[in-house]
C-alpha cells in the first residue's frame, strides 16, 4: 500500500522522463486526474486518457511531451513540497513564483486544485502540492 499517492504519481512521471518513455501508466484517483488536467492545460504533457477497464480504480495513460530537436522533456523539475508528515500551507499574498514565472506550482485550495497564479487571482491560499518547471 502506498502512503503518499501524489509522491508516487510524481515519481512515476520523473522515472518515465528519465527513461525517455513516451507513455506512462498511473493508477487513477480524483486528485491525480486534476493534476493531470493542469499539466495538460499548461502544456507539460501531450495528452492523457482515463481508462476504467482495469478494476474499479482505473488508470491514467499520460503521453509525455519532448522537444523534437533536442529530445529533452517539457518537464524539467517535479518537486513535491507538502508531504503527509509536513504540510505546507500558504496564504494568497505569500504564494511563491516558480522560476520567476516560468514554472507552475499546484495549490490545493478550498475552491479546488489550481495553479498558484490562479489561486493568487482568486485570492485564496492553501496547501502547496508541488512545483513543476
Amino acid at each position: 500500500m502506498n502512503t503518499d499517492p501524489i509522491a508516487d504519481y510524481l515519481t512515476r512521471l520523473r522515472n518515465a522522463i528519465a527513461a525517455k518513455h513516451r507513455v506512462v501508466d498511473v493508477p487513477a484517483s480524483n486528485l491525480k486526474k486534476e493534476i493531470t488536467k493542469i499539466l495538460f492545460d499548461k502544456g507539460y504533457i501531450l495528452n492523457y486518457k482515463f481508462e476504467t477497464e482495469n478494476g474499479p480504480q482505473g488508470n491514467i495513460k499520460i503521453a509525455l511531451k519532448y522537444d523534437l530537436k533536442t529530445k529533452s522533456s517539457a518537464i524539467k523539475v517535479l518537486k513535491r513540497v507538502s508531504t503527509p508528515g509536513s504540510r505546507n500551507y500558504i496564504g494568497a499574498k505569500e504564494l511563491p513564483r516558480v522560476l520567476n514565472g516560468l514554472g507552475i506550482n499546484i495549490i490545493s485550495t478550498s475552491k479546488g486544485l489550481m495553479t498558484g497564479k490562479m489561486a493568487k487571482e482568486k485570492k485564496c491560499g492553501g496547501e502547496i502540492i508541488c512545483y513543476i518547471s
